[in-house]
């Protein structure tokens, strides 16, 4: 197995011409709104003190977060970098850094449409949480009863694809999956073609009895949601979900469009090994797993909204009692992580990060504080078996959380 083939198949929970061009705060953004974060304090029990687990954005505080996210960016060789940090009672730091093109030296802005890998998971997972509330599904159903030809379907549930203990292969895992995506990385794949890719390994270990981070998994919850809604599941989310949460700047695209203005992006997940920018290339080999893309706004509402289950209104985007048993978060083979349906929680944050060729993500809430972390960057180059996103939020977090560090290290490539 190819070093590639494993990142590629990572695809993000792990679960970089570099400039520092500083591009000032975006000016008049409201405070993060207030929410009643009863799910998420189910398992996340409010300190005694929650102004002091993140400390407040003062001009000391930025300075210091100005030049350990340009460290990163220097040591990692990340082109650009886009970081925004939102506390409810003291203020924001919304930063771009670096460029967004390295041909021409475009400036990265925080303005930029930027592909969220991963984070796709946790809107295909609130799509099927919404199922359940609405009684057409039930956590504990057999993917057999939707999806025919699952290997063990008879006995993986709908909770174990989305809490990633399904023993399912992971078809980014499969080496032809790998040459034909690499060979032609703008070609279109279909959710059948990717199952195909997955199913014709044996399982790896039955259902339920440890965590293996799978993008099979997601597949198959998509083709559910399509199933029993009725809908597309990019029209489900945008319906359902998106538009809510007044998240119009955010899509699941059909094939490789991309929005203007948007990042290039570089990896080196290329059939040569050599840098490439992959900003045209086509994510339908991620989909349900991810496909999405977003902006910085958009995503700094999807934070507390997936952390809570709340919109920025009051209202509900899934229930109480199905909140609650999203953030059932059992430990998994990353020290000091775990993983609930579609969501993790590292150190108290909740939320979840994103990779594929040429960008990496991570949206995390801290309830405690109230506090968003967003960082979108244009490449998922690894830094000594790092991800990028790893080392920025471990950086950030180091400073404005340091009782709260996020650290999600990579895991080895038999996950």
């Amino acid at each position: 197995m190819t070093q590639q083939s494993i990142r590629l198949r990572r695809g993000a929970v792990v679960l970089t011409a570099v400039g520092a061009l500083v591009v000032p705060a975006a000016a008049g953004a409201a405070a993060l709104p207030a929410s009643a974060p009863s799910a998420a304090d189910a398992t996340n029990p409010p300190s005694p003190s929650p102004s002091a687990a993140v400390r407040p954005l003062t001009a000391d505080v930025q300075q210091q977060l100005d030049t350990a996210i340009q460290r990163v960016m220097h040591q990692a060789k990340v082109p650009g970098v886009t970081v925004g940090i939102w506390r409810a009672d003291s203020g924001q730091y919304v930063k771009s850094f670096g460029v967004a093109d390295k041909k021409s030296g475009r400036s990265m802005n925080p303005d930029l449409f930027m592909r969220i890998g991963s984070e796709t998971k946790t809107f295909t997972v609130t799509a099927m949480l919404q199922l359940v509330d609405q009684k057409k599904i039930a956590l504990d159903d057999t993917i057999d009863k939707y999806v025919s030809g699952v290997p063990n379907g008879s006995k993986i549930t709908l909770r174990q694809l989305a809490g990633m203990r399904s023993g399912l292969f992971n078809y980014s895992m499969d080496e032809s999956f790998y040459k034909a995506f690499t060979s032609n990385p703008k070609r279109p794949f279909t959710p059948q073609q990717l199952l195909a890719y997955a199913f014709k390994h044996p399982v790896l270990f039955q259902p339920g009895a440890k965590f293996y981070y799978c993008n099979t998994n997601l597949i198959l919850l998509g083709l559910v949601v399509e199933k029993m809604s009725g809908q597309k599941l990019g029209d489900y989310i945008r319906d359902h979900i998106l538009h809510p949460a007044e998240m119009s700047s955010t899509l699941f695209p059909t094939g490789a469009e991309f929005p203007t203005p948007h990042s290039q992006g570089y990896t080196d997940q290329t059939a040569s090994g050599k840098v490439e920018d992959a900003a045209d290339w086509n994510p339908s080999w991620g989909w349900a797993a991810g496909a999405m893309i977003s902006t910085l706004q958009d995503m700094r509402t999807w934070a507390p909204t997936v952390a809570t289950g709340q919109l920025p209104d009051g209202k509900r985007m899934i229930s109480v009692a199905t909140q609650k048993q999203r953030l059932i978060t059992p430990p998994t083979s990353i020290p000091g992580a775990g993983y609930g349906l579609g969501i993790f929680k590292v150190q108290g944050w909740i939320g979840h990060n994103g990779s594929l060729p040429g960008y990496e993500s991570l949206t995390v809430y801290l309830p405690q504080a109230r506090t968003t972390l967003v960082v979108l960057l244009n490449t998922d180059i690894n830094y000594k078996n790092q991800e990028p996103s790893t080392l920025f939020g471990k950086a950030i977090t180091s400073i404005i959380s340091p009782n709260h560090v996020f650290d999600l290290p990579a895991e080895p490539a038999a996950r």
